[in-house]
Order: structure tokens, then sequence, then C-alpha cells
């Protein structure tokens, strides 16, 4: 529970060290009673035993996204699967790994951040074979 703790405070944190969506300061979706939360960050936020424990690499020039879904305040499983695509349109598949924890689901996948750039992620949320999609913008820059 305080590794889970722990996570979620790195990973709040390096939402505003990314740059957050200029149009969106929230960062979820809602289709019908689902509501979707997600952020990025760069992985040198996580502690290095956070990143040990969930498999993820801690380099400056990799970044971490995170969705989970809710319904009624409570985590629903879900299949997560996206893209990130940079201004030529160059497509980077996510690939997403859900973590289950005492009172919580998520979903983690890394992505390369070689340079600073605007990006693009699309991702599609599958609960029960409907399919939800979104998409949003974020401005990375590796870790210094």
């Amino acid at each position: 529970m305080l590794r889970s703790a722990v996570f979620l405070v790195a990973a709040c944190l390096g939402v505003t060290a990314m740059a957050a969506d200029p149009i969106k300061s929230e960062r979820q979706e809602v289709f019908g009673d689902l509501t979707v939360h997600y952020n990025t960050f760069n992985s040198t936020y996580l502690q290095p035993d956070i990143a040990r424990d969930k498999e993820l690499v801690r380099s400056k020039t990799e970044g971490v996204i995170n969705v989970s879904v809710l319904k009624a305040g409570k985590p629903l499983v879900a299949q997560v699967s996206g893209n990130v695509k940079d201004l030529t349109g160059m497509n980077v598949p996510l690939h997403f790994k859900q973590i289950t924890e005492q009172g919580a689901v998520y979903y983690l996948a890394q992505y390369p951040v070689p340079q600073v750039e605007s990006r693009t992620f699309d991702i599609t949320v599958t609960i029960g074979g409907d399919a939800h999609n979104f998409s949003f913008n974020q401005e990375l820059f590796p870790a210094e």
C-alpha cells in the first residue's frame, strides 16, 4: 500500500514536470458512468525500488503513461491499448501492463522521449466489448 502511495505521488509530480496539456487541465475522460484517468511523466521520477517492482526502466529518455478506469469510484479491469506519435506522424505502440494492488488497478506503458517535442497519445480502453477512444497532446521533456 505504501508503494502505491509513493508511486501515485511520483506520478502526480511527474505530470507537472512534463508540462500538462494546456487545453485540458483535468487528466480524465468520462464515458457515461466510466471515468478514465491518465497521466504521463518521465521515468526518472519513479523511485528505483518502485520502478524495479513494476518492471519499468528508469531513464532520462523514457516516459511512462499511467491509465486507470473507475466506475462509481471503484477500479475496473479493462483492456488498454494505444500509441504515441510525433509531429512527423511516426507511431510508437504502447504496450500496457496491468498492475493490480489492494484497492487499485492501473495500466502502465513506457515510450521513448529522445528530445523535447510535442506528442499525441491515442488511447483505447475496452470494457465488456465496448471500446472508448480518446487522444491528448503532451509536450515532453527528457530529464536532465
